[in-house]
């Protein structure tokens, strides 16, 4: 029998101080669809500090207990309300100098005042975002936790507000082994509160979900509406429409899921013509809605077919980041993003390699771009730990809930170079159901790696997607160009080809010899050779190349990198274009 001595201090000694809070947990079966409601924004100051040591976790300083139980006042090794000021939403790396590397614990802090509403009312703590993992307490309570960096979370409030409130949260971006992604990744760690957070009040009833979709058929006549509802009144009916198209409907709800199809001729979204209509689905008192553009996205053979034609994704890569903000993107950033894309003559934008915030999708549908979104299961994820895949499976559920009535995205992503073994394998197969089942109406793929011996395409994963992802860096990390179609002659697909990665490092204005490393004149070269041989195979019918602007990374210490990867179209501001960037906008131009 285990003993606990006397002078056992929990804050000091225990080495598991993570497992009191390891329930409850937020995660998709928790997630509510804002569908156009209204929140209550909690952005903005909140006092800051960052947590080498965990001490709040350890601790317990959420409870704020400042005097013993004889009243007598003990030392705090916390001041919260003297804490120093930050904006939420932000990236603590970007804030201060001294934060700029820094990889653990931060704590945020803030004040909240509340009215309640009438009768029935419920409500909900949203975060659009905590990297890596957020601890959330109200009043000096846990509400409970989440994983995964990049996709939202709620926690329901409901009776646990008063006048005035304290919330606290911990956000820890700590490198785990059995995280996604993993300790080993190829971007920056930021880290903190870096998307928004505020209230949503609902009635007791309420719709949680809906998903508004063009069925796959070819008719492009026919709408599905589903609904998920939330609360004591789960049989009933949901009222859809959408004005623009004449169209009031009724959806039968039953143990708290109804489906429905209408049979309406939507004019078609694409990128050249990025048509939205508004859709409002109510239920009892509560209203959802939503501007969703209707369009058909699916694989024939080697085609990819949009709204029934076949279509080139003329795209490129991008991660979500700038030097001013981290990830915390503004919406001109954004936007500014899509339209130098655009300007390249682009079509098509890979997220890589994590969701994007949902304002990048919402974007995207307005000024018509198409997305590939994808998960972080990048390079050697735990393959054989459940509780690894549960993650990974929770972070896909959480972006398909969050972004299935937005148009642009039109295909998921469930990971990225990841080595063909047995365990992974049956991880990222589980993955690509998990995709068909919860929304069949788009397409699934993952970034595959190439066998390096007998250049081919031969990843037993291919054969559950619906489009093979192929990332190959042939005149850079491999400099024999002499294997670039021997890859494509030694390989015959099935299915349709993007090649979602290629590319070569060059300093922003550095230029020089075609044969000399990390100037524009190399990359260009390197680009131009590629262009020569991907224009000629018949099955490739979309690249991605690597990367659209330069971006930090702390693996990459060569002097003429200065911890970025180097391999943008962009400087890091987007300010200057390299030569490689002409050379592919020449090339998608003159397919449009």
């Amino acid at each position: 029998m285990t003993t606990t001595p006397a002078n056992f201090r929990d804050d000091i000694h225990r080495v598991d101080f993570l497992s009191p809070y390891a329930s409850p947990k937020a995660d998709a079966s928790t997630l509510i669809d804002l569908g156009g409601r209204q929140i209550e924004s909690l952005d903005g100051p909140w006092h800051f500090a960052i947590d080498p040591n965990d001490q709040c976790l350890r601790a317990r300083w959420f409870e704020e207990k400042y005097t013993d139980d004889q009243g007598r006042p003990l030392p705090m090794n916390f001041s919260f309300d003297e804490w120093e000021e930050v904006p939420v939403p932000s990236c603590w790396n970007v804030l201060e100098s001294e934060w700029m590397w820094f990889e653990g614990s931060g704590v945020y802090v803030r004040d909240l005042d509340f009215q309640p509403g009438g009768p029935g009312e419920r409500v909900f703590l949203r975060f659009g975002g905590a990297a890596y993992a957020g601890y959330v307490f109200l009043n000096g309570d846990y509400l409970g936790w989440h994983r995964g960096g990049s996709t939202p979370f709620c926690f329901e409030v409901t009776g646990k507000l008063g006048a005035t409130n304290r919330l606290v949260v911990v956000v820890r971006n700590a490198r785990e082994v059995e995280n996604v992604p993993t300790n080993n990744f190829d971007w920056f760690n930021y880290g903190g509160l870096h998307r928004g957070v505020g209230l949503v009040r609902l009635p007791a009833t309420f719709v949680k979900a809906a998903s508004v979709t063009l069925v796959p058929d070819g008719s492009f006549s026919t709408v599905a509406v589903s609904v998920t509802v939330d609360g004591a009144e789960r049989d009933g009916q949901a009222q859809v429409e959408i004005p623009e198209l004449g169209l009031t409907g009724l959806v039968d709800v039953s143990g708290g899921v109804g489906g429905a199809e209408f049979q309406v001729t939507p004019e078609l979204w694409s990128p050249e013509n990025p048509r939205l209509y508004d859709v409002v689905v109510r239920y009892g008192s509560d209203v959802w809605s939503d501007r969703v553009g209707f369009r058909e996205i699916r694989v024939d053979g080697r085609e990819i077919l949009l709204n029934g034609s076949p279509v080139f994704l003329r795209g490129v890569c991008c991660h979500e980041e700038s030097d001013t903000h981290g990830r915390s993107l503004t919406e001109e950033e954004i936007r500014d993003t899509f339209r130098i894309a655009k300007d390249m003559g682009c079509n098509f934008m890979r997220l890589a390699h994590y969701p994007h915030s949902g304002a990048t999708s919402r974007i995207a549908d307005e000024v018509g771009i198409l997305l590939w979104e994808e998960i972080p299961v990048y390079w050697a994820i735990m393959f054989d730990s459940p509780d690894t895949l549960a993650d990974a499976d929770n972070q896909l559920r959480e972006l398909i809930l969050r972004d299935r009535n937005r148009a642009s995205v039109i295909i998921w992503s469930v990971g990225n170079e990841n080595a063909d073994t047995d365990a992974r394998l049956a991880f990222m197969s589980g993955l690509v159901d998990t995709c068909h089942d919860l929304d069949p109406t788009r397409l699934v793929s993952a970034a595959c790696l190439v066998n390096p011996v007998i250049p081919a395409i031969s990843d037993r994963l291919v054969d559950k997607l619906d489009i093979i992802g192929v990332n190959e860096y042939y005149g850079w990390y491999d400099p024999d160009f002499t294997k670039l179609p021997a890859l494509f002659e030694n390989s015959h697909p099935s299915k349709p080809v993007i090649i979602t990665e290629f590319g070569a490092d060059a300093t922003p204005g550095l230029h020089g010899d075609t044969g000399q490393l990390y100037t524009e004149d190399h990359q260009q070269q390197v680009y131009q050779h590629q262009i020569e041989v991907l224009s000629t195979i018949d099955y490739i019918k979309g690249t991605t190349p690597w990367i659209f602007y330069d971006f930090r990374c702390p693996r990459r210490t060569h002097v003429l990198q200065g911890y970025y990867n180097r391999k943008g179209l962009l400087s890091p501001d987007k300010t200057h274009h390299k030569l490689a960037y002409t050379t592919m906008q020449n090339w998608y131009q003159s397919m449009m």
